[in-house]
């Protein structure tokens, strides 16, 4: 069973960053690919961005050139650095984890961690 904790959302100001974590447990392969989803209220979840424990990344579109994903393999544990952050990226984010990039799901029950961007 894979369990994954967030931390590291706040309030912040255009233009401003936050970084979030993500704790992960579980098997190897449950866990080989971590990542983020953001859900905006009204709107659907999207994957913001994605990475496998051997380093391979993806990105969304709308967040390229501004945010970074890594993760320390030794301690199970993914980051999502946000740099010039905008109104628009206010949303919960939850952390995700897969077999592979493709396959990243947010587990049920998951909390996320609440950013808010003020203009």
């Amino acid at each position: 069973q894979v369990q994954l904790v967030e931390s590291g959302g706040g309030l912040v100001q255009t233009g401003g960053s936050l970084r979030l974590s993500c704790a992960a447990s579980g098997s190897i392969f449950e866990i080989n690919a971590l990542g983020w989803y953001r859900q905006a209220p009204g709107k659907q979840r999207e994957l913001v961005a994605g990475i496998t424990r051997g380093g391979s990344t993806n990105y969304a579109d709308f967040v390229k050139g501004r945010f970074t994903i890594s993760r320390d393999n030794a301690k199970n544990t993914v980051y999502l650095q946000m740099n010039s952050l905008k109104p628009e990226d206010t949303a919960v984010y939850y952390c995700a984890a897969g077999i592979r990039l493709s396959t990243v799901r947010v587990p049920p029950g998951g909390q996320g961690t609440q950013v808010t961007v003020s203009s």
